[in-house]
């Protein structure tokens, strides 16, 4: 589910790819659901395509993200990321990965992962695995 879910750098949200060619996308906000193109000259990445730093291998976020809910138990994150301490987002973050790379993921990485968890619980996207993934556990 993830590969058609993209961040698009200077626009806040989430977006899910509607359709496209070689010069432009379209995109729906899970927000919103207002629908705007992206250019080429945009910088526009699939959430799949991200992974958080770890003290061993990085991780992919969709597996960041299941372990978000399982520590939130399926629901929404509560933690305000704009009064949040640097302290207290690397506590919480310590609990969801407890391996994470404390040099190398920033504060405002923790936000994020916040931010866009709860966009798409919001959203009603629940299941993170890539297909493929999933196929391979289910076997």
């Amino acid at each position: 589910m993830l590969s058609k879910i993209l961040s698009i750098s200077g626009k806040s949200g989430l977006f899910k790819m509607i359709s496209g060619n070689k010069n432009m996308i379209i995109v729906e906000s899970l927000i919103d659901k207002k629908r705007i193109p992206a250019y080429a000259n945009d910088r526009v990445i699939a959430l799949k395509d991200i992974s958080m730093f770890t003290d061993d291998e990085d991780i992919p976020l969709y597996k960041v993200f299941e372990s978000v809910s399982k520590v939130s138990e399926g629901k929404a994150v509560n933690i305000d990321v704009k009064t949040a301490t640097g302290d207290e987002l690397k506590k919480w973050f310590g609990t969801v990965l407890p391996t994470f790379d404390r040099d190398r993921v920033h504060n405002s990485d923790i936000k994020k992962v916040i931010q866009w968890y709860n966009i798409l619980i919001g959203a009603g996207i629940t299941e993170f695995a890539p297909v493929e993934e999933a196929e391979k556990e289910e076997k």
